[in-house]
């Protein structure tokens, strides 16, 4: 018997509804994705001794300096080109200090302003640099004999870093790297390139893909507020802009397609664990 096309359609709904209900079902089931303590993890694997010297470049307001000098007793040198950062950072090391004195006075954490370019720091002194979404802005080539240079021997530089995914077209991709991003380093095939022409060895690259975007709807929904978010933010956007402004708006909507962009594979995360020549 000859199958016509609605046919085939009918039983192509048919088999659907069938398993609708198992792949639903099967779909809430966790793949158990890794969350920010991953990083940290991944620290402990190097092995490095108490009073190791750490940098965290491009260290921001300081957060994740406070962090593995608290959780491995590290000696951690934050820098960052950002005076604002630098003065936040300070800040919160003022009130640390206050619960744990130690933090300060055995100069276990300090910032510093300094580019990746030009590190305001000594050759061959430093252990482990620290580098979480800052890769975006540095010149690479530049930013990577920095690195060496401080580094001592068989020293690391653990990145992490958000990349364009396979599925984002490149007008999305332009609009979505903005506020003086090279974008260039959003394709991890250019920074791998650099990497290699740079001299470091690239020991570990783990692709984490939307892990970090799962982990977060999972824990506190996150992704689909910014969803939400989002889509009020494009169906009514002179309510928005009119009391918070054009580029305030222009940040806002890129930080809610941030979110879901690492959910639906548009942009995706690696870690990189590289190691200085002996």
């Amino acid at each position: 018997m000859t199958t016509t096309p609605s046919t085939s359609l009918d039983e192509f709904y048919d088999d659907y509804e069938r398993i609708e209900e198992a792949f639903q079902a099967a779909l809430d089931e966790s793949l158990h994705p890794r969350g920010p303590d991953f990083l940290y993890e991944v620290v402990a694997r190097l092995g490095l001794p108490t009073g190791a010297s750490v940098v965290d470049l491009g260290c921001g307001d300081g957060r994740h300096s406070f962090v593995l000098a608290e959780r491995f007793g590290y000696a951690v040198q934050g820098i960052d080109p950002v005076s604002h950062h630098i003065e936040l950072g300070n800040q919160a090391l003022a009130d640390a200090a206050k619960k744990t004195p130690e933090l300060s006075a055995r100069a276990r954490v300090r910032f510093d302003l300094g580019t990746a370019e030009s590190l305001p720091i000594e050759d061959n002194s430093i252990d482990l640099i620290w580098c979480k979404e800052a890769l975006y802005y540095f010149d690479l080539d530049k930013a990577f004999a920095e690195c060496l240079r401080v580094l001592r021997p068989s020293g690391y530089m653990l990145i992490y870093n958000m990349f364009n995914g396979d599925r984002i077209e490149p007008r999305e991709a332009e609009r979505q790297w903005t506020r003086d991003v090279v974008l260039t380093n959003a394709d991890y095939k250019h920074v791998e390139t650099a990497i290699a022409r740079s001299g470091f060895q690239i020991d570990e690259c783990i692709v984490l893909g939307s892990e970090g975007g799962e982990y977060s709807a999972e824990q506190s929904g996150e992704p689909g507020r910014r969803l939400l978010h989002a889509a009020r933010l494009l169906r009514e956007p002179e309510r928005y802009i009119a009391r918070f402004g054009q580029a305030n708006y222009d940040i806002m909507l890129g930080d809610c397609f941030w979110h879901i962009y690492r959910m639906i594979g548009k942009l995706s995360a690696r870690v990189y664990v590289l190691r200085a020549p002996q």
